[in-house]
C-alpha cells in the first residue's frame, strides 16, 4: 500500500474485492456489548439464484485472539456474501451451470463452457464462494497442533515434516504480491504441493491439484488486526486450523477427489 491506513480509514473505505472480482463499501459494525460477542450469523436465503451465504460453524469471536472478532463479521458478511449475491447474477445467463455445486462449477472443464466475455464473472465470483467456504470449514475454535495420520506421513514424504511444509506455506503467502490464496494440493499425480494463486483463483481451475488447505491472504482477511504484517497474521492462523477437516480433505483428495 502507499500509505498506512488507519482503522477508521479501513472501515470506511476499503474494498470488499481488489478489481477483477465485485468491489463492495465495508462500513463498520455496531457493537453488540462489551461482554456479549456476537453469535454466528445464519444463512442467508438465496436471492434470486442456487447459492447462498452458508453459516458460520462458529461465532465470530471463536477465533480469538489469532482472528478478531469484527474482521470475521466483515469477511463473512460482507466480503464473502457479496461473492454469492453476484455469482447468482452472473448465473443468469447459464441455466445449465445453475444446478452445479460450487467445486464443480469452477473446474477447468466447466469454465470453460463458459464464453470468454463472461468467464471471469463466474471464475471470480464462483472461487471467491468456493475458497471462502472451504477456509471458514477447516478452522475452529482451539485448533492448531499438528496433522495427524496419512496427512502427517505424506508431510514428511513431501517436505520432511510439518514444520518445513508450515514455512513452505507461509513463504508462499508472503510472496504472493497483492491478494490471493496460498494453498496445500495433492497433485493429479499424488502428491502434496504448495501453489499460491492470485485474487479467489483456485488450483481447481487448471486442474493443478486439489486444495487440502487454503489460507486467505487478502488484506481483508488480516488488517484490522495486523496492518501490513501479513507473515505475523500467517504464523497465528496456525492456530486456528482445523486438522480433522483438512485431513478429511486429504482423504478425499486420494480417493480421487
Amino acid at each position: 500500500m502507499d500509505r498506512e491506513l488507519s482503522r477508521r480509514d479501513l472501515l470506511g473505505g476499503l474494498a470488499a474485492v481488489a478489481p477483477g472480482p465485485p468491489r463492495g463499501t465495508i462500513t463498520p459494525i455496531a457493537p453488540r456489548g462489551p461482554h456479549a460477542p456476537p453469535a454466528a450469523r445464519p444463512a442467508a436465503p438465496p436471492a434470486g439464484g442456487p447459492h447462498s451465504l452458508p453459516p458460520l460453524p462458529y461465532d465470530y469471536a471463536a477465533l480469538e485472539p489469532h482472528i478478531d472478532t469484527l474482521t470475521m463479521q466483515i469477511h463473512h458478511d460482507r466480503h464473502h456474501q457479496t461473492y454469492v449475491t453476484n455469482l447468482n447474477t452472473a448465473l443468469q445467463e447459464f441455466p445449465n451451470l445453475q444446478s452445479l455445486s460450487p467445486e464443480d462449477l469452477i473446474r477447468k472443464e466447466n469454465l470453460e463452457q463458459v464464453p470468454e466475455a463472461q468467464r471471469a464473472a463466474i471464475r471470480n465470483n464462483g472461487g471467491g464462494h468456493y475458497n471462502h467456504t472451504m477456509f471458514w470449514e477447516i478452522m475452529k475454535p482451539g485448533g492448531g497442533g499438528e496433522p495427524t495420520g496419512a496427512l502427517a506421513e505424506a508431510a514428511v514424504a513431501g517436505f520432511g515434516g510439518f514444520p518445513a511444509m508450515r514455512e513452505v506455506v507461509n513463504s508462499a503467502g508472503l510472496s504472493r504480491f497483492g491478494s490471493g490464496w496460498t494453498w496445500l494440493v495433492l497433485t493429479p499425480d499424488g502428491q502434496l504441493a504448495v501453489l499460491s494463486t492470485q485474487n479467489q483463483d483456485n488450483p481447481l481451475m487448471d486442474g493443478s491439484g486439489f486444495p487440502v488447505l487454503g489460507i486467505d491472504v487478502w488484506e481483508h482477511a488480516y488488517y484490522l488486526k495486523y496492518q501490513n504484517k501479513r507473515g505475523d497474521y500467517l504464523n497465528a492462523w496456525w492456530n486456528t486450523v482445523n486438522w480433522d477437516a483438512v485431513g478429511q480433505r486429504y482423504e478425499r483428495a486420494r480417493g480421487g477427489q
